[in-house]
């Protein structure tokens, strides 16, 4: 398999302002896109998650931490669905 790397330049002041290593923030951006990719429906929850670095468990149990649900639906509306079967 062919992998390619992104490059996003940041300075130091950003880091400051996040209270954030460069590790941290760079961890956290990669979960950041791959959340937001899982959202829009354009990948899955195992490629998000080796975008993000983690395995395809770890990334579900984050997605919970932006409101999104592993199911592809709002947490509100599986509640909804599991209350009506």
């Amino acid at each position: 398999m062919t992998t390619h790397e992104l490059s996003i330049k940041y300075s130091d002041d950003l880091l400051l302002s996040l209270k954030k290593s460069p590790q941290e923030f760079e961890a956290e951006a990669r979960l950041l896109l791959a959340v937001k990719l899982y959202e829009m429906n354009r990948v899955s929850t195992g490629v998000a998650a080796q975008l993000a670095g983690m395995g395809r468990v770890a990334f579900m149990f984050e997605l919970a931490r932006f409101g999104l649900s592993p199911m592809g639906q709002d947490p509100e509306d599986l509640a909804e669905d599991m209350a009506n079967a």
